[in-house]
């Protein structure tokens, strides 16, 4: 399996050291993992979608500023 070196800052990683029985590799792992299938599901969607991308971007930031003002 290949590695990849993160770099996270000082006080991230002072956090994560108050849980030494997290195996934060495999956290990191299933973050990637879930973030590709994600990505993946998006461009089935821009492929096979009638909207343009700059049209799906604005529509996106409309989405994400109410979902914003709804939790804050």
């Amino acid at each position: 399996m290949p590695n990849m070196t993160l770099s996270i800052p000082v006080e991230l990683k002072q956090k994560m050291d108050r849980f030494k029985e997290i195996n934060w590799s495999e956290v990191a792992r299933q973050a990637i993992l879930e973030k590709t299938l994600i990505m993946g599901r998006m461009n089935q969607l821009m492929t096979s979608s009638r909207i343009s991308e700059p049209e799906a971007l604005y529509e996106g930031r409309k989405i994400s500023r109410k979902v914003s003002k709804k939790h804050k």
